[in-house]
């Protein structure tokens, strides 16, 4: 009997476990899921709705727990210290060890930190917001929290926002870029979700960084000051500026893997040791080109650990990036990107479609030189069907289609739909 071993209970650690149980009964395979940060897989993504009392722990969790032990799924709530790829196995940090035949390093990614001045006085009030552990400490605070600072743009440090805001914390919110998140979003886009982030209350401060974090004689934090010589009040500071792959603890193994910035795989997401394969946010896939694909976002993470999966089982995979997409929520404007909108060729064009007093816009990005080509769509403040977006991208569909059937797009009428005969037009640079 095959014993496969997955280091991680997150999404690709999950979704590698329930594919090869798909294939291989109980009785041919047995099926380990390692990990402490929580017994029982729980969707990440979804933190926020415990913060702000919308879900209790237990409904983060989308499988039923009775279901591990029906798929025999073996969990162990343990930290993994040591790998001895030679002897094939697992040295675990409560006493023991583990054997296995075929390894997943899932141990997905955990907050950046920067050596701020100060932070080695820091006793209580930082926070992160990835893990459980992050939510327990968060909602701990947040009692004796009246004012707080949030640093970094992204989507983790809007989502820390929101749901200070929620609790009524004074919040401040650090974002170094002259635009908000301008990886993602160009800059009418940005200033308009700026605004709407500061009609809630929050102190949005563009351009500005943390300098210094000061703390009381208890070492609590107190205030931070910033590089323009600012000195904010609070009690919390919350620390969303991207993350790491967790994979530190491989470089001191016995049998160390190759390790960029994190941990090399190939496509068909093989380590450099045999039988040790690696997926999700943790792992940097290698393709002869100067830059691996790495990809930190929930559902390519799911899509790793399926491929992973099938790999070990001796299937052929040769990974592909699919056109990327997310969706995600500031406060109530809803965000969906599909395709390339950002890093596009100089050549390229954007239709700029905005909804006159409403924060309603669609920018689609396109290629004159190669017939219109539609490459991107940056939608805001409506839903839309992304699977339908993403095949006019790979139907090589022009912006004259697109604009003709745009409306097809737009779905979940009980939440609105852009009325699109209304939108004001033109044409901008990307």
């Amino acid at each position: 009997m095959q014993h496969f071993v997955i280091i991680g209970n997150g999404v690709a650690g999950i979704e590698a476990a329930h594919t090869i149980r798909e294939r291989h009964l109980p009785k041919h395979a047995r099926i380990t899921v390692i990990s402490k940060e929580t017994e029982y897989f729980f969707s990440r993504t979804a933190l926020m709705y415990a913060y702000m009392n919308q879900m209790e722990r237990r409904d983060l969790e989308p499988y039923e727990r009775k279901s591990y032990e029906k798929q025999s799924i073996d969990l162990v709530l343990d930290t993994v210290t040591d790998l001895d790829a030679n002897e094939k196995t697992l040295t675990l940090e409560q006493g023991g060890a583990l054997t296995y035949d075929k390894l997943l390093i899932a141990t997905g990614a955990k907050p950046r930190h920067f050596d701020f001045k100060g932070f080695d006085k820091v006793k209580e009030g930082f926070v992160n917001f990835v893990s459980m552990q992050d939510l327990d400490e968060c909602e701990r605070l947040t009692p004796s929290t009246k004012q707080a600072v949030v640093v970094g743009g992204g989507l983790i440090g809007i989502e820390l926002v929101e749901c200070l805001n929620f609790h009524g914390v004074e919040t401040t919110f650090l974002v170094r870029e002259d635009s908000y998140w301008p990886v993602a979003l160009a800059k009418e886009e940005g200033d308009i979700v700026a605004e709407h982030i500061r009609h809630h209350g929050v102190d949005l401060r563009l351009a500005e960084e943390l300098d210094e974090i000061l703390v009381d004689d208890n070492g609590r934090i107190r205030a931070i000051t910033t590089n323009k010589g600012k000195e904010i009040p609070c009690q919390m500071l919350g620390m969303c500026i991207g993350v790491v792959a967790s994979v530190d603890w491989l470089k001191g193994a016995t049998t160390p893997p190759e390790i960029g910035r994190s941990l090399s795989v190939d496509r068909a997401f093989k380590t450099s040791l045999p039988d040790v394969y690696g997926a999700g946010d943790c792992v940097q896939i290698e393709t002869g080109e100067e830059r691996p694909i790495v990809e930190t976002i929930w559902y390519s993470a799911k899509r790793h650990g399926r491929l992973a999966a099938l790999s070990m089982m001796g299937d052929h995979v040769h990974y592909e990036p699919p056109l990327f997409y997310n969706s995600s929520k500031f406060f109530e404007i809803e965000y969906t990107t599909v395709g390339d909108v950002i890093r596009v060729p100089e050549t390229a064009r954007a239709m700029w479609r905005e909804l006159p007093g409403k924060q309603i816009t669609q920018r689609i990005v396109y290629l004159p030189e190669e017939g219109d080509r539609v490459i991107g769509f940056n939608m805001l403040g409506s839903r839309w069907n992304h699977r339908l977006l993403e095949r006019w991208i790979r139907e090589r569909r022009s912006i004259a289609f697109v604009k003709e059937h745009l409306g097809s797009a737009q779905f979940d009428v009980e939440f609105g739909r852009a009325p699109l005969e209304k939108m004001k037009e033109t044409e901008v640079a990307p």
